[in-house]
Protein backbone atom coordinates (compact mmCIF):
# COMPACT_ATOMS: atom_id res chain seq x y z
CA UNK A 1 0.00 0.00 0.00
CA UNK A 2 1.16 3.65 -0.81
CA UNK A 3 -0.30 6.03 1.01
CA UNK A 4 1.01 9.86 -0.51
CA UNK A 5 -0.64 12.88 1.07
CA UNK A 6 -2.74 15.57 -0.95
CA UNK A 7 -0.11 17.84 0.56
CA UNK A 8 2.97 16.12 -0.88
CA UNK A 9 4.86 17.15 -3.84
CA UNK A 10 6.16 13.83 -5.25
CA UNK A 11 9.37 14.57 -8.01
CA UNK A 12 9.63 12.85 -11.59
CA UNK A 13 10.72 9.10 -11.70
CA UNK A 14 10.36 8.25 -7.82
CA UNK A 15 10.03 5.13 -7.06
CA UNK A 16 7.60 3.76 -4.28
CA UNK A 17 7.60 -0.43 -3.69
CA UNK A 18 6.36 -1.43 -0.46
CA UNK A 19 3.94 -0.06 1.95
CA UNK A 20 4.92 3.71 1.74
CA UNK A 21 3.23 6.50 3.19
CA UNK A 22 4.33 10.31 2.81
CA UNK A 23 2.74 12.48 5.33
CA UNK A 24 2.19 16.49 5.36
CA UNK A 25 3.65 18.81 3.21
CA UNK A 26 6.36 16.51 2.45
CA UNK A 27 8.68 16.88 -0.77
CA UNK A 28 10.33 14.06 -2.61
CA UNK A 29 12.61 14.87 -4.78
CA UNK A 30 13.55 12.89 -8.56
CA UNK A 31 14.60 9.49 -9.09
CA UNK A 32 14.68 8.77 -5.53
CA UNK A 33 13.66 5.43 -4.32
CA UNK A 34 11.52 4.51 -1.24
CA UNK A 35 12.11 0.70 -1.09
CA UNK A 36 10.16 -1.26 1.21
CA UNK A 37 7.97 0.05 4.72
CA UNK A 38 8.52 4.02 5.37
CA UNK A 39 7.53 6.91 6.72
CA UNK A 40 8.11 10.10 5.58
CA UNK A 41 7.50 13.36 7.53
CA UNK A 42 5.79 11.30 10.76
CA UNK A 43 4.69 14.04 13.19
CA UNK A 44 6.16 14.45 16.66
CA UNK A 45 4.35 13.63 19.80
CA UNK A 46 3.10 17.72 20.49
CA UNK A 47 2.52 17.40 16.82
CA UNK A 48 -0.70 14.14 18.29
CA UNK A 49 -3.43 15.87 19.38
CA UNK A 50 -6.18 13.26 20.16
CA UNK A 51 -6.89 9.70 18.57
CA UNK A 52 -4.80 8.81 15.67
CA UNK A 53 -6.79 6.23 13.56
CA UNK A 54 -5.74 6.08 10.09
CA UNK A 55 -3.02 8.08 7.61
CA UNK A 56 -5.13 11.21 6.51
CA UNK A 57 -5.22 12.22 10.38
CA UNK A 58 -2.18 11.52 10.51
CA UNK A 59 -0.65 13.24 7.55
CA UNK A 60 -2.79 16.25 9.27
CA UNK A 61 -0.86 16.86 12.52
CA UNK A 62 2.54 16.48 10.15
CA UNK A 63 4.55 19.33 8.84
CA UNK A 64 6.18 16.98 6.34
CA UNK A 65 10.02 16.11 5.50
CA UNK A 66 12.10 17.28 2.84
CA UNK A 67 14.50 14.55 0.71
CA UNK A 68 16.01 15.50 -1.59
CA UNK A 69 17.15 14.05 -5.55
CA UNK A 70 18.45 10.40 -6.15
CA UNK A 71 18.28 9.02 -2.93
CA UNK A 72 17.78 5.53 -1.56
CA UNK A 73 15.22 5.07 1.39
CA UNK A 74 15.10 1.95 2.57
CA UNK A 75 13.04 -0.75 4.41
CA UNK A 76 11.92 -0.15 7.81
CA UNK A 77 12.95 3.82 7.63
CA UNK A 78 10.91 6.37 9.48
CA UNK A 79 11.84 9.56 8.97
CA UNK A 80 9.86 12.81 11.12
CA UNK A 81 8.70 15.91 10.21
CA UNK A 82 10.83 18.96 9.61
CA UNK A 83 14.07 16.56 8.53
CA UNK A 84 15.81 17.88 5.95
CA UNK A 85 18.03 15.42 3.69
CA UNK A 86 20.12 16.39 0.51
CA UNK A 87 20.54 14.51 -2.45
CA UNK A 88 22.34 11.45 -3.29
CA UNK A 89 21.64 9.96 0.30
CA UNK A 90 21.28 6.60 1.22
CA UNK A 91 19.80 4.27 4.37
CA UNK A 92 20.19 1.30 5.13
CA UNK A 93 17.56 -0.64 6.95
CA UNK A 94 15.26 -0.03 10.31
CA UNK A 95 16.50 3.66 10.23
CA UNK A 96 15.11 6.51 12.52
CA UNK A 97 15.66 9.68 11.87
CA UNK A 98 14.48 12.26 14.43
CA UNK A 99 13.00 15.99 13.58
CA UNK A 100 14.78 19.09 13.20
CA UNK A 101 17.64 17.00 11.69
CA UNK A 102 19.39 18.36 8.42
CA UNK A 103 21.74 16.10 6.36
CA UNK A 104 23.45 17.27 3.51
CA UNK A 105 24.01 15.52 0.28
CA UNK A 106 26.03 12.41 -0.07
CA UNK A 107 25.25 10.98 3.00
CA UNK A 108 25.06 6.99 3.61
CA UNK A 109 23.16 6.32 6.69
CA UNK A 110 23.66 2.93 7.67
CA UNK A 111 21.00 0.09 9.07
CA UNK A 112 20.08 0.04 12.55
CA UNK A 113 21.10 3.97 13.04
CA UNK A 114 19.08 6.18 15.48
CA UNK A 115 19.51 9.59 14.42
CA UNK A 116 17.66 11.51 17.78
CA UNK A 117 16.79 15.01 16.47
CA UNK A 118 17.97 18.56 15.94
CA UNK A 119 21.26 17.25 14.34
CA UNK A 120 23.33 17.89 11.40
CA UNK A 121 25.18 16.19 9.50
CA UNK A 122 27.74 17.39 6.69
CA UNK A 123 27.86 16.46 3.23
CA UNK A 124 29.94 13.12 2.26
CA UNK A 125 29.30 11.80 5.84
CA UNK A 126 29.29 7.83 5.65
CA UNK A 127 27.70 6.59 8.98
CA UNK A 128 28.03 2.65 9.60
CA UNK A 129 25.76 0.26 11.01
CA UNK A 130 24.10 0.75 14.65
CA UNK A 131 25.33 4.53 15.32
CA UNK A 132 23.36 6.32 17.97
CA UNK A 133 23.63 9.78 17.70
CA UNK A 134 21.65 12.06 20.21
CA UNK A 135 19.90 15.38 20.16
CA UNK A 136 21.75 18.18 19.19
CA UNK A 137 25.06 16.34 17.71
CA UNK A 138 26.86 18.65 15.23
CA UNK A 139 28.96 15.90 12.75
CA UNK A 140 30.82 17.49 9.77
CA UNK A 141 31.79 16.79 6.16
CA UNK A 142 33.72 13.86 5.19
CA UNK A 143 33.14 12.18 8.31
CA UNK A 144 33.24 8.23 8.97
CA UNK A 145 31.40 6.37 12.06
CA UNK A 146 32.20 3.08 12.33
CA UNK A 147 30.00 0.56 13.24
CA UNK A 148 28.27 0.96 16.89
CA UNK A 149 29.78 4.14 17.68
CA UNK A 150 27.85 5.92 20.64
CA UNK A 151 27.47 9.49 20.99
CA UNK A 152 26.13 11.18 24.26
CA UNK A 153 25.29 14.45 25.24
CA UNK A 154 24.09 14.24 28.76
CA UNK A 155 27.36 14.07 31.25
CA UNK A 156 24.78 12.87 34.30
CA UNK A 157 22.17 11.14 33.02
CA UNK A 158 19.10 11.66 33.66
CA UNK A 159 19.56 14.82 34.04
CA UNK A 160 17.52 17.90 32.65
CA UNK A 161 20.81 19.43 30.95
CA UNK A 162 21.98 18.32 27.31
CA UNK A 163 25.18 19.54 25.97
CA UNK A 164 26.36 19.37 21.91
CA UNK A 165 28.83 17.39 21.02
CA UNK A 166 30.62 17.68 17.75
CA UNK A 167 32.55 16.24 15.30
CA UNK A 168 34.68 18.26 13.05
CA UNK A 169 34.97 17.58 9.05
CA UNK A 170 36.81 14.83 7.32
CA UNK A 171 37.13 13.02 11.29
CA UNK A 172 37.60 9.44 11.71
CA UNK A 173 35.55 7.38 14.96
CA UNK A 174 36.45 3.83 15.21
CA UNK A 175 33.79 1.08 15.60
CA UNK A 176 32.49 0.66 19.31
CA UNK A 177 34.01 4.19 20.11
CA UNK A 178 32.21 6.17 22.70
CA UNK A 179 32.41 10.38 22.55
CA UNK A 180 31.44 11.64 26.40
CA UNK A 181 28.68 14.65 26.14
CA UNK A 182 30.25 17.90 25.38
CA UNK A 183 33.07 16.86 23.69
CA UNK A 184 34.55 18.10 20.30
CA UNK A 185 36.50 16.13 17.60
CA UNK A 186 38.70 17.94 15.68
CA UNK A 187 39.46 18.59 12.07
CA UNK A 188 41.20 15.26 10.26
CA UNK A 189 41.23 13.58 13.98
CA UNK A 190 41.36 9.80 14.70
CA UNK A 191 39.36 7.79 17.35
CA UNK A 192 40.36 4.42 17.31
CA UNK A 193 37.86 1.45 17.96
CA UNK A 194 36.68 1.18 21.31
CA UNK A 195 38.00 4.24 22.26
CA UNK A 196 36.54 6.23 25.17
CA UNK A 197 36.68 9.87 24.82
CA UNK A 198 36.37 12.17 27.54
CA UNK A 199 38.03 15.16 26.74
CA UNK A 200 38.53 17.13 22.93
CA UNK A 201 40.31 15.43 20.49
CA UNK A 202 42.72 18.02 19.11
CA UNK A 203 42.76 18.09 14.77
CA UNK A 204 45.12 15.74 13.11
CA UNK A 205 45.47 13.64 16.52
CA UNK A 206 45.05 10.15 16.81
CA UNK A 207 43.70 8.84 20.21
CA UNK A 208 42.78 5.20 21.65
CA UNK A 209 42.08 3.82 24.78
CA UNK A 210 40.08 4.01 28.22
CA UNK A 211 39.78 7.11 28.59
CA UNK A 212 41.55 8.13 25.17
CA UNK A 213 44.64 9.40 24.98
CA UNK A 214 46.99 11.00 21.83
CA UNK A 215 49.10 8.16 20.47
CA UNK A 216 49.90 9.70 17.00
CA UNK A 217 49.20 12.02 14.45
CA UNK A 218 46.76 12.08 11.04
CA UNK A 219 50.02 11.79 8.69
CA UNK A 220 51.81 9.01 10.66
CA UNK A 221 47.85 6.97 10.38
CA UNK A 222 47.66 7.66 6.83
CA UNK A 223 51.05 6.34 6.14
CA UNK A 224 50.08 3.04 7.90
CA UNK A 225 46.78 3.24 5.89
CA UNK A 226 48.56 3.18 2.56
CA UNK A 227 50.93 0.73 3.63
CA UNK A 228 48.50 -1.74 4.98
CA UNK A 229 46.32 -1.38 1.30
CA UNK A 230 49.61 -2.12 -0.30
CA UNK A 231 50.33 -5.30 1.74
CA UNK A 232 46.84 -6.61 0.39
CA UNK A 233 47.55 -6.01 -3.24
Amino acid sequence: MVFVSRNARIGESVSMVGDVAILGNSVIGRNTMLLGTIIVGFPKRSSLKGVVTNFEELSSASSGAVIGEACVIRGGTTIYEDVRIGNRVQTGHNVLIRERTMIGDGVVVGTGTIIDGGVVVGDGTSIQSGVYIPIGARIGKNVFLGPRVVITNDKYPPSSRLVETVIEDNAVIGANAVLVAGVRVGEGAVVAAGAVVTKDVPPRAVVAGVPARIIGDRDSYELKKRLYERAGK
